[in-house]
């Protein structure tokens, strides 16, 4: 049985009907892994607790009280810390660290504890590899080599859970936790032809996350279908106490609409999508948009209104503004954050150093790559004294006016739908030369994360290299049931998602 080709639905109820078990599951996923070391997927893995976790799950299935994803192995992004693996964010800083606690994304997934009754039950198979501190578009950042796209090796699998979408596209397990700061779950998930969710900020507990930007880091899911990722947010998200930013309601059934018309009593299968409206901005596809990643969108946006929805035009207007604005107000939190890495309490500590002063700087200097290191210095820049108010508070500024736009543009449609990315993924070392470059790809997907909103991306295609295209939808403030059923909706009349990467058996 090719188990992972299998969607996490099919596979909830193959452990069910006892077709296979939660220890032959993961025991196949893991010698999967270690063929498919090539991919660099994956930073950590520790057989023998994923196998103890397996048994686990067998025995708690034979109770009787077994969730719906009791027993299926999962890879996580390895910013979440978690207990029995090294928990590194792909940083010399963190290397050979191990968390005392689970995160909460962790603890709500895996086994039932006393410290966690509500855990899903779902088994770890190990640490997926990422951008350093989740700071980067390509996964080359990481400490520990970049990752490659199973779709072709000489291309990046995208950033900054280039890890986790690589582990699914490869086969390498059948589904992962992601990150999105910036689009870091979109755009993996586009350049690997999976579907990734980046839930409303505050959805998904941060607590137990190695933290980028606090205001806009988010955790989310990474997987075949929007079936599969609405199966996991569910299980994912609840209120949290210990994060002052969790939302008190944060916790829902988000495959409830899935299977559902999108106007309430509407009888007509053929058009599901009857009454929705479908918000296309034209500065998403203006100059820079690759012609053949416009044209599987368009052609998207057509399937969609033969399903009955709506296509009209709305506007984003401070769109170009999205990207300074991002890349002085996340290195500014990342300053912040970054600081508690100094070599004293924990973290990679210099060999050698004369005093206090310098063991600070050769212990940053040698734990932190190039890219971490450039955006500590830049937003310690716009936090001094002098700049802050020229750059810090401005960008804050515009920061609101963006999501403003957001809600006008609301007024006029139900969800947006855009390109993921200008274009496809690029070969490996095309762009890390020019960090600016390497910026402009995140235009598309950098506002949603500046407003709070959910957004999500789904495969709608391939460009003339056989290389995966995504396409963006993002909604309004806790709307993901609602994204995720256009999605459904569009995956029931497409096959762009049941694609396998030419490169896995």
């Amino acid at each position: 049985m090719s188990w992972h080709k299998t969607p996490i639905t099919l596979l909830a109820k193959a452990l069910e009907a006892k077709q296979v078990s939660s220890v032959e599951l993961t025991q196949y996923f893991l010698d999967r892994i270690a063929a498919g070391e090539v991919f660099n997927a994956y930073l950590d893995v520790n057989p023998d607790l994923s196998l103890v976790q397996a048994a686990q799950a067998d025995a708690l299935r034979a109770t009787g009280k077994a969730g719906k994803l009791t027993g299926i192995p999962i890879a996580h992004k390895d910013v979440f810390v978690t207990r029995g693996w090294k928990s590194t964010a792909a940083s010399k800083m963190l290397e050979n660290y191990q968390s005392p606690f689970d995160a909460t994304v962790v603890a709500n997934l895996g086994m039932p504890d006393e410290a966690n009754s509500h855990g899903a039950g779902m088994v770890c198979l190990g640490k997926t590899n990422m951008d350093e501190f989740a700071m980067g578009s390509s996964n080359e950042n990481s400490a520990y080599g970049p990752v490659l796209n199973p779709w072709n090796t000489d291309y990046v699998a995208g950033g900054s859970s280039g890890g986790s979408a690589a582990a699914v596209a490869a086969g390498l397990a059948p589904i992962a936790t992601g990150t999105d700061t910036g689009g870091s779950i979109r755009q993996p998930a586009a350049f690997c032809g999976l579907t990734g969710i980046k839930p409303s900020y505050g959805r998904v507990s941060r607590y137990g996350m190695i933290a980028y930007a606090s205001s806009l880091d988010q955790a989310g899911p990474m997987g075949k279908s929007a079936e599969d990722c609405a199966l996991l947010l569910s299980a994912m998200s609840s209120h949290d106490p210990r994060d002052s930013t969790s939302l008190a309601d944060s916790g829902e059934d988000y495959s409830r609409y899935l299977n559902q018309p999108w106007r309430e009593g509407n009888s007509n299968s053929a058009k599901p999508l009857e009454g929705l409206r479908i918000g296309m901005p034209k500065e998403f596809f203006a100059e820079g948009l690759s012609e053949e990643v416009a044209k599987s969108v368009h052609a998207a946006a057509k399937l969609l209104e033969g399903l009955g929805a709506q296509i009209v035009e709305v506007s984003l207007p401070k769109t170009k503004l999205s990207i300074p604005v991002y890349y002085v107000l996340a290195p500014a939190e990342a300053s912040s954050n970054l600081s508690r890495f100094d070599g004293v309490r924990y973290g990679y500590r210099a060999n050698e150093y004369r005093d206090l002063n310098d063991m600070y700087k050769k212990s940053r200097t040698e734990g932190f790559g190039a890219e971490v290191k450039r955006r500590i210095l830049i937003g310690t820049y716009v936090l001094s004294h002098g700049y802050y108010d020229a750059y810090y508070l401005q960008a804050q500024k515009i920061r609101r006016i963006i999501a403003a736009d957001f809600q006008t543009a609301f007024q006029n449609c139900d969800v947006i739908l855009g390109p993921v990315a200008p274009d496809v993924a690029w070969r490996l070392g095309d762009k890390s030369k020019d960090p600016l470059q390497m910026y402009l790809e995140d235009i598309y997907t950098l506002s949603a994360n500046l407003a709070g909103l959910p957004a999500m991306s789904a495969p709608c295609g391939f460009n003339s290299k056989n290389l995966p295209i995504g396409m963006q939808l993002i909604g309004n403030y806790f709307s993901e049931g609602k994204l995720l059923q256009v999605a459904h909706q569009y995956q029931q009349a497409s096959d762009w998602h049941l694609r396998q990467a030419g490169e896995v058996a």
